[in-house]
């Protein structure tokens, strides 16, 4: 049986990418918000001086990352940061997967992170990405055949 090579994403990076996910949706949903609805559907917000963040922003982020990790397995944090949201082996995931994994991410993250560190150490997991069967990798990118970069 061949056994296929899968690099786990770091703690750090899948923080990045979260960092970057939550500020572009922050900002977008708060200029839509602004323009479209003429009253918040929030019951708070923070001002950071750069973004906002309300209530709201985590309903807007759940769909988000299912949609975008249901559909390609990246957010868009991730497509910068070269991580992939996956199946245990690798594969794809499909959008009940992905609105799994973003829940906790969404709703509940320092609970669902805690809960992976202490309960799944050294796995890499959250809570709801084992929920979910996903893990989050590092995505190599593609060097074509017969090529190499050198600096």
């Amino acid at each position: 049986m061949e056994v296929k090579e899968i690099r786990l994403a770091s703690w750090g990076a899948r923080f990045w990418a979260w960092l970057i996910d939550i500020m572009l949706v922050s900002i977008i949903w708060g200029f839509l918000a602004n323009i479209f609805l003429p009253f918040h559907l929030g019951l708070w917000y923070a001002d950071s001086g750069f973004f906002y963040l309300r209530s709201d922003d985590a309903l807007i982020a759940f769909l988000y990352w299912t949609l975008l990790e249901g559909y390609r397995g990246q957010s868009l944090g991730k497509m910068v940061l070269n991580l992939k949201v996956t199946g245990k082996r690798g594969e794809d995931i499909d959008f009940v997967a992905a609105a799994i994994e973003s829940f906790g991410k969404a709703f509940l993250l320092p609970l669902d992170i805690i809960i992976g560190w202490l309960a799944m150490s050294g796995t890499g997991q959250r809570l709801f990405n084992r929920l979910s069967n996903t893990i989050v990798i590092k995505v190599d990118e593609e060097v074509p055949e017969g090529v190499r970069y050198v600096r």
